[in-house]
């Protein structure tokens, strides 16, 4: 996110607010800048660029009011570039020296001017154009059958120059590569040849802890990690959880390394060390916890037998005491019970509703639409059809179902005899 997306919260990149690198990676954070230098000091007079990437050199500036933040356009050997001041002022000088140069240095090019709007939108077209080219530039590389990875690609502010970052592991071959490319593109080719971790650096990614890489956001000085690393910081030797991005252990084994390596110093130089108790009780080291100062034996002999967690200090005790040939007793601590958990009932200390009137109002809602379903349903409450038997006469068996007068249904005489003629009773006499 940049500063267009509200991503610096602490002020923007003019005062050096963007502390998670998402406007500029492997930003530095200028705590000068709010210091007023002296009214006979001259500001320092060389400001630091960054472009693509991780990618930053230093320019001269002469007299051009910009501060941190500002597009400018930057002299080159053949042309120029676009790019963005990422610091200024005393700090630049302790960059410098870094990278080893000198304020004075003939290397240190000029700053032209700041960038307008027609050299934005230039700069726009050319990050537009650089997938499409490394996708065509991955497809040469295939049909010459070069063992390369194209990772990234760099066009200069004029256009008239690509930058091809790739990794290999062995010596490529690309003086092929580069005929086609500047015969396709028309543009000066230069291909420069990165690590990996460089690669991961300039890509940038989410780390397994949940945050932005160090190789792309503060770290520059990559040092070499090894597995040895990972054992004295008592890690599982997985090389898929120790491996980065990139494909390298990671260098975050390294941040703690000198920490455990001064605590380890205070535990017993072996690892297998055996303590010996009254009664021909063995038991042997199995663990160690290097924060707490613990170490841990298990009982020789038994499978399912209680481990015995002794401090460093006490550790040693038993040890020295073995080397002299004295066994001493063994205390063992009683187990201390787990509290059971009381669970709290809810309290309307604070007059809000209570935790579960939710569920209250869906079981009720659940009981209306049945309520309502039962009584819509016309056949619900109707009682059963009686069987009439055909001849009134004969007795009924037992087979035969009994019909009541009572159970029949009661049915409107005159709903379905409004349009018959008034039929004589049986009973009425005849005229």
């Amino acid at each position: 996110m940049g500063c267009s997306s509200g991503g610096c919260s602490t002020g923007g990149c003019s005062s050096g607010g963007c502390s998670t690198g998402g406007c500029n990676k492997l930003n530095t954070y200028d705590w000068l800048s709010d210091l007023v230098m002296p009214p006979q000091t001259k500001p320092f007079d060389v400001v630091e660029v960054s472009f693509k990437g991780t990618r930053k050199e230093y320019f001269r500036n002469n007299n051009l009011d910009i501060t941190n933040g500002d597009f400018v356009i930057v002299e080159l050997e053949n042309g120029y570039d676009f790019g963005k001041v990422n610091l200024k002022g005393e700090l630049v000088k302790l960059q410098l020296k870094k990278v080893g140069l000198t304020p004075d240095s003939t290397h240190i090019r000029k700053i032209i001017r700041r960038a307008n709007d027609t050299d934005i939108a230039k700069h726009k077209e050319n990050k537009e154009l650089e997938i499409p080219t490394m996708f065509k530039a991955r497809t040469h590389a295939l049909e010459l059958g070069l063992n390369m990875k194209l990772s990234d690609v760099e066009y200069q502010g004029d256009k008239r120059k690509a930058i091809f970052y790739y990794t290999a592991e062995d010596r490529v071959d690309f003086r092929e590569l580069i005929k086609k490319l500047a015969d396709e593109f028309k543009v000066r080719v230069e291909m420069k040849q990165i690590g990996y971790r460089q690669e991961a650096g300039r890509l940038g990614a989410i780390g397994s802890c949940g945050r932005e890489l160090c190789c792309s956001t503060w770290l520059t000085d990559f040092k070499m990690v090894h597995i040895n690393a990972a054992r004295y910081q008592n890690l599982s030797i997985n090389q898929l959880k120790l491996s980065g991005q990139c494909g390298k252990l990671k260098c975050c084994l390294n941040f703690e390394l000198d920490v455990y390596q001064e605590s380890l110093k205070d535990f017993p130089e072996k690892d297998n060390n055996i303590i010996e108790f009254a009664g021909d009780l063995r038991y042997k080291q199995v663990k160690i916890d290097i924060l707490k100062r613990m170490l841990f034996f298990a009982p020789m002999g038994e499978a399912n037998g209680d481990w015995l967690e002794l401090s460093v200090e006490k550790a040693k005790e038993y040890i020295s005491q073995n080397r002299d040939g004295i066994k001493p007793e063994l205390v063992i601590k009683p187990k201390v019970e787990l509290k059971k958990v009381i669970e709290l009932d809810f309290k309307n200390d604070m007059g809000m509703d209570s935790l579960t009137r939710l569920d209250d109002n869906k079981k009720r809602n659940n009981n209306n639409k049945n309520n309502r379903n039962k009584n819509n349903n016309p056949n619900q409450n109707r009682p059963p059809l009686a069987i009439v038997n055909a001849n009134e006469n004969k007795p009924l068996d037992n087979n035969t179902v009994n019909t009541n007068q009572n159970n029949k249904p009661k049915f409107n005489k005159n709903r379905n005899n409004r349009n018959k003629p008034n039929l004589p009773k049986p009973d009425d006499k005849k005229e």
